[in-house]
């Protein structure tokens, strides 16, 4: 990472920014190109400090034919953008937080299907014990990319010079 003063390397701090995200965007093996999927996700931190993210979608498509072709995958998720605009300096910027990362896709049996849409559902609803239809389980394709490597980044909201005095005053 270039900027190493943006770099988030906790992995504690870095499941925070991946909870308050609500699409992750995972890139597949497409014959030689990416092929790039917004998901909804839900993930687990282990004891050990590793991340499994957990995702859903229909029995066939073309995605479930990439990731049996090439179990490989990355991804990305953002949060907390907040673009700024400094008229009076002709500057702009952007805060975020980001996390990136890859590892390896695989597809879940039917017996650890409903753990992982309990955790979709929990991403979503937190706190809520959400529930869902048991029945739509054997229709629906449940896989996990376990973080092989993964990365944070934060971008702080920039304060001007003439902005902090006046927090300061107040």
């Amino acid at each position: 990472m270039r900027r190493k003063d943006r770099e988030i390397r906790g992995i504690r701090e870095i499941a925070e920014i991946m909870r308050r995200c609500d699409v992750c965007r995972i890139a597949l093996n497409d014959h030689g190109y990416p092929y790039i999927i917004p998901l909804n996700f839900g993930m687990e931190l282990s004891e050990d400090g590793r991340i499994t993210l957990y995702f859903h979608s229909a029995l066939e498509g073309y995605k479930r034919g990439l990731m049996e072709e090439d179990s490989r995958a990355s991804f990305e998720m953002d949060c907390g953008h907040e673009l700024q605009y400094f008229a009076e300096r002709g500057y702009c910027t952007y805060a975020y937080e980001s996390v990136i990362g890859r590892g390896r896709i695989s597809i879940l049996p039917e017996e650890e299907k409903a753990a992982a849409l309990r955790l979709l559902m929990d991403h979503y609803h937190p706190g809520k014990e959400a529930g869902f239809n048991p029945a739509a389980i054997p229709r629906t394709l449940v896989y996990k990319l376990c973080a092989e490597e993964i990365c944070g980044k934060r971008k702080e909201r920039k304060v001007l010079d003439h902005e902090k005095s006046r927090e300061q005053g107040s």
